[in-house]
Parts: structure tokens; C-alpha cells; sequence
């Protein structure tokens, strides 16, 4: 295994490195309350010689930590939000709450902290032999709907790296060659005039008639619209339980999502025309707000390539009898494909890169790859067939098989970025790349007025 020297300290840490996943895990917390999260993974940083800077951004729980100095510069990112909806025991194989908030990581951004930690840890160990350059860890909160990688992005927290490597629980091992969508979100606001629905319907205007109607509008939009685009609605106030009352206020929130920022501004502005029509039919008025924007991924060729010969380079974990058995217990409590039910419960090789076809999501990473050369990597740390956002998910966060695969992602990362600083001319290459590929330079998704949501923290 090349770099096999500076990556064993991984295996050396391997008990820290699971406490702070473990950690994150137990303290689960949702977008821009990510306290307890935040302070677990970058004291760990302080305590292994990182220069620690909290709050950046203007976002309290964001930080980065910096060990080296100059060029090359490689960055590593760090997510360790959780999602409502999803208190889950660990470990356990069917739904099972524990005492808490309704919080989980169902997105396994406790495993995604903690690899991102150990690979920072190999790195700084190559750094110490080298002088070869600096890296920077970024605490990044707020992945999941709140676009803190996007806040981050606008206020050029990213400027100035050469590359940055980023990866992510998944069911199989890979390199990242799928674009993604730009994406916008914003909440629509009606508001009416209350009256008694029975006896004077004449006198009322219904906010919660005019949401109706722009779902209608934009129901019928998706057929004059490319069919890379998406539109996806939630109706979020109702306007009350009161059947007899006309509704004055009602709101439905939109994301809209395409190929490019330009074409999701595009789409945005006919949403915004549907809003304002629903609001002239029912004499209500409207007003909107902004919830998050993405931009489309950039993907950089010499990156992949390079992800790629550090996957097939390291061992992949081998599961246990008891991994196994756990999984197939999981899996009986989801929809499988026959190709999944035909397959080992665990990823077992290295697949090659695929074909880069767009799909369906959006990432707040993209706008970090619109600011420097970036690069993403899937880890299987979970039983194939596993949905996102489930609690089946969250039940896998602590597992064994879970944890060996962070490890696996920590070396992939930290091999990824010693091969980059050994070889400058791969460095030089995908600079090049990036340039030609953003040459229209980075608009922000989000309105230059709109400010990251920032969370008071009621717990010392």
C-alpha cells in the first residue's frame, strides 16, 4: 500500500477517531445547531496540533483547522448535521426510539467527521516528515437543506486551495463522477382575509385557496419545462383546522432544481410568476423568502483519476459473520432490487468510475468545487439496498462494519491528498481543468442580503 507509513497512524488513532464519531453520534443535531458536534470534532483537532479558528463564515458552528504552512494547500471537508425525524437505536433492526430528541444521522455525517479527521490526521503525519505544504480541515455545518457550504463558498472561505477532497457514506466504494443539479429553495407567504365560510364566504380570501392554485400552476409547469429540471413542493401552514373559517394566511414552500444556476433561476422566476398569478386570482397577497441555493457540481478529470488509484491502493474491510448477519436483518426491512437481494450484503471491490449522468439531487459541495479544484468519494459503509435519510442508516452509524469503512475513507482521503502534494504536476492539471471549466466565474446561489441562519446556544 503506497504511503503505507503515514497512513498507519490512522489505525494507531483508530480509538479517537471512533470517539469522535461515536460522540457526534450520541449528541445528534440539527442544521446550525450543530454545538455539541462542532466542539467534539474540532477540540479533537486541537488536541492533535491543529490551529483551530471557530465561527467562521458567521456561522458559529463552523471552523477550520490548519496544520502547515503555504502550497500545496489541500482541504478536507467535514459534515456532522443529523436530520429531524430520526431517533433511532443504535444497532437495532428494527425502529426503535431512545430518549432524546427525534434526531438521527441518517445521512451518516458522524462516520463523515470522523473519517475526515483521520485523514487529516495521515496527512499532518506526512507533513511533519515533509514540510511539503499545508492542510485544512473544514468543520462544515448545516449540509442538510440549509447550504452551509454554499454560505461558506460566498464569503471565500474556500479561496485559496489547491484542491479539496470530500466524502460521504454510501453502499458502495467509488469515485464521484455524477454532476449534480443547482437547486433553490424559498417558502411562499399568502395572506388572505378571515370570514365565516358559511355565513359570509363573499367577505373572505383564502390564502390557503391560492397555495392550491399555484401547486395547480406548477403542476401544469412540468410539462413545458426541460426534463432534467425538478419542482417539488410542501404545503407548510394549512391556515388552521377550522373548516368554517376562510384561511388568511397559508404558505407551501418550493425547491427547484436543473442542470445549471443559470436554468434553476430560470425556473425560479416561472414559479415566481405561478405565486403571483395564484395570488391575483384569490386577491391575497405574496410574499417569499429564501431558504438555500446550490450551484451544479464541477467535476475535475485529474482529481477522479487520482481518487480513484488511492481506492483500488488500500484494502477494503472485510465484514464479519456478525456484520453480515446484521445487515441481512436490515435489509429485510426495505425494498430490494434483485440485483441488491442477489448481492453481497456489502460492497466488496472497487467499482470503476461511472458515467457521468446527472441525477436527481443537489449538493451544497458543488459551490465549494465552483471556488477551488474538488473532488468527492462514496464509501459503503452501509448494507446494500440502504435508503438515505432512514433509520436504518442511523441504526449503522455505530456499527463495527460502519466504522471500518471510515477508517478505509480516511485513507482514502489522506492517500488522495499525498499523491496530489507529491506530484504538483497533477495539482497543475486540475487547476487548469477548474479554470476552463468556471470561466464564467462564480455567482453565488444566494442573495447577496440573505445572512446564514444563526442558532443561539442555550447549553455551555
Amino acid at each position: 500500500m503506497l504511503y503505507e507509513k503515514y497512513l498507519k497512524i490512522i489505525d494507531e488513532k483508530r480509538d479517537k477517531v471512533t470517539g469522535v464519531s461515536d460522540g457526534i453520534w450520541d449528541n445528534a443535531e440539527i442544521r446550525y445547531h450543530e454545538f455539541k458536534s462542532s466542539k467534539i470534532l474540532s477540540d479533537a483537532l486541537e488536541e492533535e496540533g491543529f490551529m483551530v479558528e471557530r465561527g467562521i463564515g458567521g456561522m458559529p458552528t463552523a471552523f477550520k483547522a490548519v496544520y502547515g504552512n503555504g502550497h500545496p494547500a489541500i482541504g478536507v471537508l467535514a459534515e456532522f448535521d443529523a436530520l429531524e425525524g430520526l431517533n433511532q437505536k443504535a444497532g437495532a433492526t428494527a425502529p426503535e426510539n431512545i430518549p432524546g430528541p427525534d434526531v438521527g444521522h441518517g445521512c451518516g455525517h458522524n462516520l463523515f467527521a470522523g473519517g475526515s479527521f483521520a485523514a487529516v490526521l495521515a496527512i499532518k503525519k506526512y507533513l511533519e516528515e515533509t514540510g511539503n505544504g499545508s492542510v485544512t480541515l473544514f468543520g462544515c455545518p448545516a449540509e442538510e437543506s440549509g447550504a452551509g457550504k454554499a454560505f461558506l463558498a460566498r464569503e471565500g472561505v474556500f479561496d485559496g486551495m489547491d484542491a479539496v477532497i470530500g466524502w460521504h457514506p454510501e453502499k458502495m466504494y467509488m469515485v464521484r463522477t455524477r454532476p449534480s443539479l443547482a437547486n433553490l429553495g424559498y417558502t411562499y407567504y399568502f395572506k388572505g382575509v378571515a370570514s365565516h365560510a358559511g355565513g359570509s364566504p363573499e367577505k373572505g380570501r383564502s390564502a390557503l385557496d391560492a397555495v392550491e392554485l399555484m401547486n395547480v400552476g406548477a403542476n401544469f409547469l412540468r410539462e413545458h419545462m426541460p426534463t432534467t429540471c425538478r419542482v417539488h413542493y410542501a404545503i407548510v401552514d394549512a391556515g388552521g383546522t377550522a373548516a368554517n373559517v376562510v384561511q388568511a394566511h397559508a404558505a407551501v414552500s418550493y425547491t427547484v432544481r436543473a442542470n445549471t444556476l443559470k436554468e434553476v433561476q430560470e425556473l425560479h422566476r416561472r414559479v415566481d410568476l405561478i405565486a403571483q398569478g395564484a395570488a391575483m386570482m384569490t386577491e391575497t397577497t405574496v410574499t417569499e423568502k429564501f431558504n438555500a441555493g446550490y450551484s451544479e457540481v464541477i467535476l475535475i478529470p485529474t482529481l477522479q483519476k487520482t481518487v480513484n488509484e488511492a481506492l483500488h491502493d488500500i484494502p477494503l474491510p472485510v465484514p464479519t459473520a456478525e456484520d453480515i448477519a446484521f445487515g441481512r436483518k436490515l435489509q429485510e426491512t426495505f425494498v430490494m432490487t434483485e440485483e441488491e437481494k442477489a448481492a453481497p450484503v456489502y460492497a466488496e471491490k472497487v467499482l470503476d468510475p461511472a458515467p457521468p449522468k446527472a441525477h436527481g439531487g443537489s449538493t451544497d459541495t458543488a459551490d465549494v468545487s465552483w471556488n477551488c479544484p474538488t473532488v468527492q468519494i462514496h464509501i459503503g459503509t452501509w448494507a446494500k439496498g440502504t435508503p438515505g435519510h432512514s433509520w436504518q442508516a442511523v441504526a449503522q452509524g455505530k456499527s463495527r462494519y460502519a466504522k471500518e469503512a471510515m477508517l478505509y475513507a480516511g485513507k482514502a482521503v489522506a492517500g488522495t491528498a499525498i499523491r496530489l502534494m507529491e506530484h504538483p504536476e497533477l495539482l497543475a492539471k486540475a487547476k487548469a481543468e477548474h479554470a476552463e471549466l468556471t470561466k464564467g466565474g462564480y455567482v453565488s446561489p444566494i442573495p447577496a442580503d440573505v445572512k446564514a441562519p444563526v442558532a443561539e446556544q442555550h447549553e455551555k
